[in-house]
This record gives C-alpha cells, structure tokens and sequence, in this order.
C-alpha cells in the first residue's frame, strides 16, 4: 500500500480542528494532525504533497444528479446566458453553422427574457435553414423543438404538443428519446464526460436518479460498468436510483430483478408532479400568472394518494428507499397522505427503516413538515434552485406571487423540524458546482431559510452517504480510519460563515473548535485541484503535483 504525507495546509476534520497535514495509507486515511507532528512522522516510504497553503476536504456528493443528460448538455448548444428569444435564436443557429446532425440544446429560461414565451418551431426551421432541432427548457420538464423533428416523430398526434412548437407530457419525451440514439460505445462517452467533469469540480460520488421518461434500464446499466469495482476507469462512485411505481411487493421484485443492475432504491424522478418553470408542478391553488380555473392552471399531478401509499408500502417491505419527485404543495399533500397510509399497512417501523426520500420537496407547510420527520423521510433539496428563481424578482414570485414564493425551498425549516436534509444540483438542471450549492444555503433569498456554510457543507457530503445508506459510515468526514475520499482545493482564504452574526462572533473563537471553510464572498471561488475516492485519484489539475 502506498503512503502519501499531504502537509503545509489545512485540513477540514472534525478530528482535528486545525490539521495541517493528512498521512493516507492506500485507501485509508491513517492520520491528521500538525505540521510539528508530521515532520516527525516524516519518512522516506512516503511520498511528500506540500499544499502550499491550498485545503483539504472530504469529497462531495451530488445527491440528485442524470448523468446522461449532464453528459449530452455538456456538448449541446448552452443557452442558459441567453436574455431574449432573439439571443437564444442567434446560439442556436451559430451551432447549426458549425455542425452537422441534430441540434441540442439546453438551459433556456424564458421566465426571465423581455418576452416571456419559448421559441417557435418555425424561428427554429429559419434559423437552422430546416434542421432537426431540440432544445431542454432549464427545468427539463419541457422542450422547444423544429418543424423538421416534429414531423419526424409525429409530435402532433401525440399529448403534450402545443401546435407552435413546445412540447411536454408524451410529446416531450418522444422529441428527447429521438434525438437520443446512442450506441454502447458511445453513450459511455457521454456518461464518461460527465463524471469527469463531476470529479474535476471535487465529486466523489453522484446519485443517479434514473427513470423510464430519463433513460432506459440499459442507460443504467451502461453507467454501473463505467463505475463498478475494478473498472479501468477511475471515476466518481454512482449511486443508483430507478423511478418506477409499483403496486405490491411481487412486483417490486420483478421490477428489481428486470433493471438488470442493483439499485438502492425506486426512488427519484419518480413524478408526482411536474416544475413551476413549465407549470406542471401540482398546486393548491391556481398559478398567479394563469387564468383561475382554465385548464392546468394548478399544473398536474401523475400519481394519487392511492399509487404513492402502494409503491412506499411494497419498497418498505422490500426494505429499500422509496420516494418521488414533488415540488408543488398539492403533490406534497398526496406524498404525505400516501405515506401515512403506507404506514398504517405495513407499521410505521417499516417505512422509518426503509430511508424513504423525497426529491425537491420546494413547497412544504408546517404540517407537512411533521409527516415528513415523523416518518423519517429524507429531503434531497436543491439550494441553487433559490438563488435562480427566488427572491421578489425571481421565476417563484411570477409564477406564485410574492407571498407563496416566499415559503419555496424551506432549507432551515427542514433542519428546525428534524428533517434529514441532503444537497445535490439536478444537473443538468443547475451546474455541477458545490460550492455554489453551499454559497445558495448561506445565502437564502429569506433570511429565515438560512443556514451556516458548514451545514451546507456537510449536506453536501456526509449527508449525502446517509440518504444512501449501506455505505462506510466514515465517508464524508477526514478522520483516522476513514475512506481517503477528499478533494483539495486552492482557496483566498478560510473562515467560519454562517447567518447569524452572534454565532460568528462566537464560532471564530479558536476555542469553539469549528473547522474552517473557504470564504464564498471573495471574487475567487474555490478551485478543485485533486479529487481521490477510496484511494484512487480522480482528477488532478495540470499544476498540482
């Protein structure tokens, strides 16, 4: 096993405090401690990183991720900096001047243009002079697509086709598999780029949430490959969800024996519901920006009380993580009426044991808060989703109000209530950037929702191994004993960030012993210079030796 000395830094362990030096032993690591104790334990066996001031941390864990979907829209067409229909129009046809094949596209916003409506189907034929063309609305819940593509699949008989070009429901989802067609060879390619990219930006791990409407059970498989034990590649750890109802416990089993790949639960883009951006999420009340009473103007739920009590009463049994896709507070009303029936089945104990999660969960009242605790359902929240679309200014205030869009993505209240909460990014619905994500949790459009930047640190890692469950009980956290899975980062400067100014006055007193982490209000943000899992290194930049 080979012995690495990282010294002349700083390293985040609740162990020690102000380590600056870490001794990993192959895959383990065997030490941290003081630059004074380090020289001591200094020998040639071991192989010397000087971090020359740079910091150490445990990985991260993106506990929402479709890797596939992060792969294509890292060689599509961004339009997520376009501000109008006439910029998203000019990206598209400078990558339909470039190419050739189908254009892809993603991240477009039209919440927040001049203009607020997608584009046409006929600007798309005029821009690409008649290509196939499909471009993801940002939530990915909908999609623009050309007349060429529409014809092809034709869109037109199908639900969801809106007659200009916007597709959503069946409509969406057969313009996405079309333009989709990927071979063994190269769908890896595109999961590969993806997970590097995920360890360049410090990622130990992803959770997959795949589904029949993402990808198919070999998309899945494909993906296990790429990552499993011994596999040529060294790449992030995937943690592997499939989002399929069912109704008993025989056809849970079947379900699991069919995908062909172990999962750790049925759980994730499970929909209950859609998202506010496409108005699909599932309301209690009408959308503030649709007419009262008109059709969808309370977006659209895809499961009942009945179907959610089912699947989380079979996945308990099972003993595996149930769980669903929810944002609107009408989907959370069936969510949790469905799993207070599931316990009344098969006992309380059993769903407590089986770590249910909820996805998004953006739309959640006090009461609902207290059937999540009291069943011991995880949260798997997205902060950066606030500080895209909160605030009174903000894509949540248009299409609620003001006063509705103030309660959306309660991070401290989850916290408050006892909620197990984990962080993770959607991608590619925001970037794979988890420093960000931290920053969004420190920063909360409503200063209530706020919380410190070490607790949204350790969402983004330790907690996100806890959802998963079954793993090292050590992973996530830089102590004797535990997993070598760290990321080493150049930084401005280290510093205790929280909400409230008392508790900083406080936290930065030496004496309160709280590990440091980088600044996030500095120009620079942290950049990833070595990630490791498990011993094995991930990525290295090109100046980092």
């Amino acid at each position: 096993m080979s012995l690495t000395m990282y010294r002349n830094g700083s390293v985040y362990s609740a162990a020690d405090p102000f380590a600056t030096a870490m001794l990993v032993d192959g895959d383990t690591v065997a030490w941290v401690g003081s630059e004074h104790a380090a020289s001591s334990l200094l020998d040639d066996r071991m192989r010397l990183v000087d971090l020359d001031g740079t910091l150490i941390t445990p990985g991260f864990v993106d506990s929402h991720v479709h890797v596939t979907e992060t792969g294509l829209a890292l060689d599509s067409v961004d339009l997520s900096g376009a501000r109008s229909v006439e910029q998203a129009l000019d990206l598209v046809a400078a990558a339909s001047a470039g190419s050739t094949g189908p254009v892809l596209g993603h991240g477009w916003d039209d919440s927040d243009w001049a203009v607020q409506r997608p584009l046409t189907a006929a600007e798309l034929d005029r821009a690409t002079g008649g290509r196939e063309v499909y471009l993801a609305r940002v939530d990915v819940h909908s999609a623009v697509v050309s007349g060429a593509l529409a014809q092809r699949c034709g869109l037109a008989q199908l639900p969801g086709w809106d007659g200009t070009g916007l597709v959503t429901g069946g409509a969406h989802a057969a313009a996405r598999s079309a333009t989709r067609a990927l071979d063994g060879a190269g769908l890896q390619a595109v999961q590969e780029r993806a997970l590097r990219h995920a360890a360049a930006n410090g990622y130990v791990a992803l959770a997959e949430m795949a589904a029949p409407h993402v990808g198919s059970p070999a998309d899945l498989a494909s993906l296990a490959a790429l990552t499993a034990d011994g596999a040529a590649s060294a790449l992030p750890e995937v943690l592997p969800y499939w989002g399929q109802a069912v109704s008993s416990v025989e056809q849970g089993r079947e379900l699991l024996a069919s995908l062909g790949t172990p999962v750790l639960g049925l759980a994730g883009d499970l929909n209950i519901d859609g998202s506010l951006g496409s108005h699909s999420a599932f309301l209690r009340e009408p959308y503030a920006d649709l007419s009262a009473g008109a059709p969808g103007s309370c977006g659209q739920a895809y499961l009942d009380a009945t179907q959610v009590a089912d699947h989380l009463a079979a996945t308990s049994v099972l003993g595996i993580s149930g769980g669903f896709h929810i944002i609107g507070d009408g989907a959370m009303e069936i969510a949790c009426e469905g799993l207070i029936k599931a316990a009344e089945r098969v006992g309380l104990d059993k769903v407590r044991a089986a770590g249910h999660r909820f996805e998004h969960a953006e739309m959640v009242d006090s009461d609902a808060m207290e059937v999540l605790a009291r069943h011991a359902v995880t949260v798997s929240v997205q902060p950066v989703f606030d500080a895209f679309w909160g605030g009174g200014e903000g894509m949540y205030a248009r299409r609620l109000g003001a006063e509705r869009a103030a309660g959306l993505n309660p991070v401290a209240a989850f916290y408050a209530a006892g909620v197990p909460v984990c962080f993770g990014s959607d991608a590619p619905v925001t970037p794979l950037n988890p420093w960000a994500s931290v920053k969004a949790a420190l920063n909360h459009h409503q200063p209530g929702e706020r919380i410190s930047a070490r607790a949204a640190f350790i969402g983004h890692t330790r907690a996100g191994w806890r959802a998963a469950r079954g793993s090292n009980p050590m992973l996530g956290q830089l102590a004797p004993g535990a997993p070598a899975s760290f990321a080493v980062w150049e930084i401005d400067q280290l510093m205790v960030q929280v909400a409230d100014e008392r508790v900083q006055s406080w936290s930065t007193d030496p004496r309160a012993g709280t590990p440091l982490l980088p600044a996030l209000d500095t120009e620079n943000a942290p950049r990833c210079l070595q990630t490791v899992h498990r011993g094995r290194e991930l990525f290295a930049a090109p100046d980092f030796s």
